[in-house]
């Protein structure tokens, strides 16, 4: 062998992965007459280098040409006669007996320095994203979550902590309250676990409230990695899946910092279903491409990896039924995938039931869970629970159908009908037989997709941004580069056997469809919506010669190319070439374009995040509030803080910890602030309401609304009105108010019948002063009484018995009086009579 044959074999017993830019450059040299540059070859500049490096390729006159053609070309030759008839492959990472060879599998593309360093990077952009409003949730020692409903997921924290603190005593999770148990249970349990993990007290809750968010969302950028590599076999993608997940608007808005909720367990779990169920399809397909289809599925079913996955899913989806209140939605569209796999199977000539055998056990598996957590700690309504039972049942009646399907080979399109009339029936039949659990079923899905007046209520596709730029501006560009891919994945498994493009193509198209509902389901088709949009991320960059064409679009099964007069694919063939860095030049351009795609995002995620988080007003009205329900001895409900609905939950966790509901608040606040009688409100309270919070409003209101009266005109009543009998000013900014609700003193004067008798004080607000006035009328017996809101020295002025007096002159000299109130006096409603 030549020296050039030598240094190709010990190039490709070093770089395995380099064999592909072995075969271009070959097959290039015996394609040309003469001498050929560089950009004749679909190589890597950094695969070329080592090439040229190693002796297979040398410079002529500035061109390149193969050393010597031959004895490369017999180098390759013999790896491709390696492998005889009798001894096909494994699939990549894998033994003949299915099980898993970690000493291949950590010599692969992914596991190199470089793609690691990648993956580093693309999950710091993930943390990043959601640490953009760092600075309005780290308030002076305090964690200011963003949003209303963090602040109840930290209550159920707080009341599971009185009952322990001790991680290992999971006793408590079967004595949760009935509050924590109806519909997210098991995300009240994990978070008071990692709390409890963590000591327990204050800076735990603070700690959980701040960063498991954070830390589950990294977590689930390396599952979409997984996901990604799984289908994709292409690191490239990888880190693009995990780049436009990153920098997804809407996802970033409901997982950024401090923003604890049933979601990033609920996100996070929905990643894991998919990777189970994606590997469990693509390890069946690869097989199948391998061996035929009867001995791909006796081989699947070999492998203790493919029951490890199965049992690892139905643990994922026993969880996830636990962890939100819609969690039956989520397995509509793994119903939906069932259905569609056992076509596919059937259609291919594969046992629908054998096939997919780890599957049912995974469904089996959860619906033990599900149903067990239920039953015995009485997790969730009944018709959540059972919900995989229903999905299971579903499974084995229609892989039944398909195996009758296949055998009598009819035609797929009658057996996907067949398949809706058997849906149909299962949904009459639990009407009629649990009709209890269908009215809860039908409100559950009213509440969730006809409650209107939230935010997360509109479309993603709302005719506010013109219908086509809701995506744009919720998802990003990946969202268009997504729809593209997923219309060629569509048309790929019509053709193909392709159950890993089926999988992500049917979760992505169910998400989109409900978030043409509601956007708030837009942060779940973020998950595979990525995989896809990383796969067009690639492909955008390669149509403009910055990168390959991504593995998808080179043929074969789930990203395997197949080899040239072959049926399947080589072991070495399975893996993507080495992750290579690009020249300087080509980074440039590289960083260009990425920053281009990714713009929108980059600008939108730091302004919706924002739109969640409090400002400094609402914060400094939260400390005012506070400081003075601690100075007056004020205890719940006597603290409680009317305001709006949507921050009433944070204004009472940190004043008096009860942030369990914002009922009261949804139901009065409204007419109190738009109505024109705030002191008449004073009455309808009842001991109800401690203070109240105003804020701005985008709308022209009459003046003698208490939206005015408080915000604008500060209670203080002025030249063209009367203050307020029962709201103590607490802060004043320009866009909120705070006020303390009070029972005011009662100052009696004595003057004339009929008389108009004016108190007026000053008052120090933050920073402001404010000139507080009241006016009363003198009864028949000559006494008048006026109740206010302030303690301090009240001057008197008008008509009473000292003398006629202007209110503001020299009361001490012509007649006029004063009068001090107390801080007693005005929170205990007291008498104070003017001597």
């Amino acid at each position: 062998m030549t020296g050039a044959g030598e240094a190709t074999r010990e190039l490709l017993d070093e770089r395995p992965e380099l064999e592909d830019a072995v075969r271009a450059v070959v097959e290039t040299e015996e394609t040309t007459d003469g001498p050929w540059s560089f950009h004749d070859v679909d190589v890597d500049s950094g695969a070329f280098g080592e090439l040229v490096s190693r002796g297979v390729v040398e410079k002529v006159d500035g061109d390149y040409r193969v050393s010597d053609v031959d004895a490369v070309g017999a180098v390759l030759a013999g790896d491709s006669a390696e492998t005889t008839a009798d001894e096909r492959p494994s699939p990549p990472g894998m033994l003949p007996d299915g099980t898993p060879d970690w000493r291949r599998l950590v010599d692969r593309p992914w596991t190199q320095p470089r793609a690691l360093v990648g993956l580093l990077g693309v999950l710091f952009v993930v943390a990043a994203m959601r640490l953009t409003q760092y600075g309005s949730v780290f308030r002076e020692g305090r964690v200011v979550s963003p949003g209303n409903d963090p602040y109840f997921y930290r209550y159920w924290i707080e009341q599971l902590l009185e009952l322990s603190a001790d991680p290992t005593n999971l006793g408590i999770l079967a004595e949760m309250p009935g509050g924590a148990t109806g519909r997210r249970p098991l995300s009240h349990a994990v978070n008071w676990w990692f709390t409890a993990l963590l000591g327990g007290d204050q800076a735990a809750v603070d700690a959980v409230a701040a960063w498991l968010p954070v830390a589950a969302m990294v977590g689930l950028g390396i599952v979409v990695y997984a996901i990604a590599l799984v289908v994709t076999r292409d690191v490239r993608v990888g880190l693009a899946s995990v780049l436009l997940f990153a920098i997804a608007p809407v996802h970033a808005v409901y997982t950024g910092v401090g923003f604890l909720e049933h979601r990033l367990h609920q996100y996070f779990w929905l990643g894991v279903t998919l990777l189970g169920l994606a590997w469990l399809a693509v390890d069946l397909a690869r097989r199948v491409e391998l061996e035929g289809t009867d001995d791909a599925v006796r081989a699947h079913l070999r492998s203790p990896a493919s029951w490890l996955v199965g049992g690892g899913l139905g643990i994922a989806l026993g969880v996830s039924i636990h962890l939100w209140g819609g969690s039956p939605l989520v397995f509509v569209p793994l119903a939906a995938y069932v259905g569609l796999r056992a076509v596919l199977d059937a259609r291919a000539g594969l046992s629908p039931a054998l096939a997919n055998l780890p599957v049912l056990l995974a469904l089996g598996v959860g619906s033990l869970l599900s149903v067990g957590l239920h039953e015995s700690w009485g997790w969730h309504s009944s018709f959540v629970a059972y919900t995989p039972v229903l999905v299971l049942g579903g499974a084995i009646v229609v892989f039944g159908i398909g195996e009758l399907w296949r055998r009598k080979q009819l035609h797929p399109g009658l057996f996907v009908g067949l398949q809706a009339a058997v849906a149909a029936a299962g949904l009459f039949a639990f009407r009629r037989l649990r009709p209890e659990d269908w009215v809860e079923a039908q409100g559950r899905m009213e509440d969730l997709f006809l409650r209107e007046g939230y935010t997360e209520s509109v479309s993603l596709f709302t005719p506010d941004y013109a219908v086509l730029f809701g995506p744009l501006v919720q998802i990003g560009v990946g969202f268009y580069l997504a729809v593209g891919v997923l219309g060629w994945a569509i048309w790929l498994t019509w053709r193909r056997y392709e159950p890993g493009w089926l999988l992500l193509s049917v979760y992505t198209g169910y998400f989109i469809a409900l978030a043409a509902v509601q956007i708030r389901f837009a942060a779940q088709l973020v998950v595979p919506l990525s995989v896809l949009g990383g796969v067009g991320f690639v492909y955008a960059l390669s149509a403009v010669d910055l990168a390959r064409v991504p593995r998808p679009f080179q043929g074969g099964t789930g990203g395997s190319p197949r080899n040239e007069g072959s049926n399947s694919w080589r072991e070495d063939d399975g893996d993507d070439r080495a992750f290579e860095l690009p020249d300087p030049r080509m980074a440039a351009y590289l960083l260009a374009v990425g920053l281009l795609l990714c713009s929108f995002s980059l600008l939108y995620v730091p302004s919706l995040t924002a739109q969640t988080t409090y400002t400094d007003g609402q914060y400094a009205a939260v400390q005012g509030i506070d400081a003075h329900a601690e100075a007056a001895d004020r205890e719940y409900p006597d603290d409680f803080v009317l305001s709006r609905w949507g921050d009433n939950r944070m204004y009472n966790y940190f004043v008096n910890g009860e942030s369990r509901g914002y009922g009261y608040a949804m139901a009065n606040y409204d007419d109190f602030r738009f109505g024109d009688d705030p002191d008449g409100w004073y009455g309808e309270f009842e001991d109800r309401v401690g203070y109240v919070v105003v804020t701005d409003v985008d709308a022209d209101l009459p003046e003698d609304t208490t939206q005015i009266q408080l915000l604008e005109k500060r209670g203080a009543g002025g030249g063209d009105g009367d203050g307020l009998a029962h709201y103590r000013a607490l802060l004043l900014e320009e866009d909120v108010a705070a006020f303390a609700v009070v029972p005011g003193a009662t100052i009696e004067i004595e003057g004339e019948p009929g008389a108009e008798i004016d108190v007026e004080t000053t008052a120090t607000v933050s920073g402001e002063t404010i000139d507080y006035r009241r006016t009363a009328t003198a009864d028949e017996n000559g006494t008048a009484r006026v109740t206010v809101a302030y303690p301090g020295e009240y001057d008197i002025g008008g008509e009473y018995d000292g003398g006629t007096e202007d209110v503001g002159g020299d009361t001490g000299d012509d007649g006029g009086g004063t009068v001090t109130v107390s801080e007693a006096d005005v929170e205990e409603g007291a008498t104070v009579a003017v001597e």
